[in-house]
């Protein structure tokens, strides 16, 4: 376990165990993640990483172990012991997402898919808009909001569900190999826009890649190998 004593851990996972199936993905992980960093979590594929990501985002209850969330000024939370609906509306309101591939709805337009959760956080629609259009602009996407995903390139449509992850101002983003379908150029563009955007907010993110390049931009790095946290990691300066 990476501990650093100066900040304060958000989440904290301990003895973390899950399986599908006869497949052991993890074994006993214990993991703190600080109020504040950008954590990179490596390994190779099939090393446990995404299973990782989606038990300390409560996607998915451990079989065994226990994650809890510490906001800031409130009652912690143990999202482990939380029953679906309620992990769910703590995705909705503290947590915000970035996937491999976006995952865009096609069908709306650029600030509509930005816009989307902020009304389900009750937001009127124009208001919604308005600040769905400014994050965008934000994230050098200015006057494409109008536009569909299948008319962006791969890199601004990153961007678009960088905007949408980042628009009701979460407290953790889970960023799942953010920029893994994107050439070097268009990565390095969207990761450094993403990560001005969260250091200026305070916004913690943990990040899951098999990159060395992008692991480079976080602050702290731990290794998952086999479903266990691996000795090696990069500490803050």
């Amino acid at each position: 376990m990476i501990t650093n004593h100066a900040a304060t851990p958000i989440i904290s996972a301990r003895g973390l165990h899950h399986s599908f199936g006869r497949t052991e993905a993890l074994r006993g992980v214990d993991l703190d993640v600080l109020a504040g960093e950008v954590l990179a979590v490596m390994g190779p594929s099939g090393s446990g990483k995404s299973t990782l990501l989606h038990c300390l985002a409560g996607v998915i209850k451990p079989d065994s172990g226990s994650v809890t969330y510490h906001p800031g000024g409130r009652t912690p939370v143990a999202i482990s012991a939380l029953p679906e609906p309620k992990r769910a509306r703590l995705r909705l309101t503290d947590f915000g997402f970035v996937f491999q591939f976006g995952q865009l709805l096609p069908e709306l337009s650029a600030v509509d898919n930005v816009s989307i959760p902020l009304l389900l956080h009750g937001a009127r629609r124009p208001e919604a808009l308005s600040k769905s259009a400014d994050l965008l602009e934000r994230l050098g996407l200015d006057g494409l909001g109008s536009k569909l995903p299948g008319e962006l390139s791969g890199g601004q449509a990153q961007r678009v569900a960088v905007a949408r992850a980042l628009v009701t101002s979460p407290a953790v983003l889970f960023a799942d190999e953010p920029t893994g379908a994107l050439d070097s150029l268009a990565s390095e563009n969207v990761l450094t826009l993403m990560l001005d955007l969260v250091r200026d907010s305070g916004t913690t993110v943990v990040m899951i890649t098999h990159d060395a390049r992008t692991a480079a931009y976080a602050d702290r790095e731990v290794i998952v190998r086999d479903g266990a946290m691996g000795a090696g990691y990069r500490a803050s300066a």
